[in-house]
């Protein structure tokens, strides 16, 4: 079959191309919304009815502070976290770059076999389902205000990045991130049955496909033995990190490598979205249960020993020792 040709057209306008900014919009409830304006014109990129179908034209319309058909959500920044970003939330986001292991920060990034977080609760001997609403984020790399993960907790990482997902998966030992022994774990997102997510005001963030991006879907399921994360992004963002399957576990959700005393990052191919067969999509609790997906397969994987703090510190140490090294004539 020859390829389909498209035609390309290109628009020209005349507050020019490169000026457009980003502004908070006043009268707008959620920190978050901005709108994207072209400097010193008085001119907005707004939504017409605010109908956001596919092929919906958009157009240039005066700034108007509070109009619905000018808020794009391009998420948080990274660099300007709100202290709280949900009413009700027991934790904070802005949480500095001291690490304490009392620290309630509720924002966690995923980016790498040893670049990554968990939420998980902030008490020990705690079960994951009284706790969800809670959790504290648990990093691999000191520096962001968080807890650490102790090291020998993890006995087993695999991180994957996908078109459309990045994908963490692995053992260990979680009762030492506060999990109690034995305890089948839960599911943990950024809606929850009220919308403001478990744990409530959870942020995630990483590096993978832009900058410091927030991801608005992912998913998480944490026992006192393995873990599954993903993040998503794109248009199947929602599909790919559905949420609905809370009881399914990390096997049929999330697909992958669970092997312990392997840490490896690869490069791969989606997995079939969780609970869509062909046409056909399962809901939990129906009649027979299907098995999980096969995982997409994966390839150009990297190894590394072991992830713990103390190697990523003493990588960081060695290279600040490098830097004060002076050289005299």
């Amino acid at each position: 079959m020859p390829p389909v040709e498209t035609q390309r057209t290109e628009h020209k306008c005349k507050y020019g191309p490169a000026n457009l900014t980003i502004q908070i919009s006043s009268g707008l409830t959620l920190q978050f919304d901005y709108r994207l304006a072209w400097t010193n014109q008085g001119k907005c990129l707004d939504l017409p009815g605010g109908i956001s179908s596919d092929d919906t034209r958009i157009q240039t319309w005066e700034c108007q502070d509070g109009n619905p058909n000018q808020v794009w959500n391009t998420g948080y920044l990274s660099s300007a976290l709100p202290e709280k970003s949900e009413i009700g939330q027991s934790g904070i986001n802005n949480c500095g770059a001291s690490n304490s292991q009392d620290s309630q920060c509720q924002t966690a990034w995923i980016n790498d076999v040893d670049d990554f977080c968990l939420f998980a609760p902030p008490s020990p001997d705690s079960v994951i389902g009284d706790t969800e609403r809670i959790e504290v984020s648990w990093c691999t790399k000191a520096g962001r205000g968080t807890r650490l993960i102790p090291d020998g907790t993890l006995q087993g990482v695999h991180f994957v990045k996908t078109q459309d997902y990045v994908q963490i998966t692995g053992t260990g030992d979680f009762t030492r991130i506060n999990i109690r022994g034995g305890d089948a774990g839960g599911e943990l997102d950024p809606h929850g049955a009220d919308g403001n997510g478990n744990p409530v005001g959870g942020l995630v963030f990483g590096n993978s496909f832009g900058q410091a991006l927030q991801y608005h879907e992912w998913t998480l399921f944490i026992s006192s033995s393995e873990f599954c994360f993903r993040a998503c992004v794109g248009p199947n963002a929602a599909r790919n990190c559905q949420h609905i399957y809370d009881v399914m576990g990390c096997f049929w959700n999330m697909p992958g490598n669970y092997d312990s005393g392997v840490f490896e990052s690869c490069q791969g191919d989606n997995t079939e979205p969780m609970g869509v067969y062909g046409t056909s999509t399962w809901f939990q609790g129906v009649d027979p249960t299907p098995g999980p997906h096969t995982a997409g397969p994966s390839s150009s994987c990297r190894t590394i020993p072991t992830v713990s703090v103390t190697n990523l510190r003493r990588r960081l140490d060695s290279v600040v020792e490098r830097r004060k090294v002076r050289f005299h004539p």
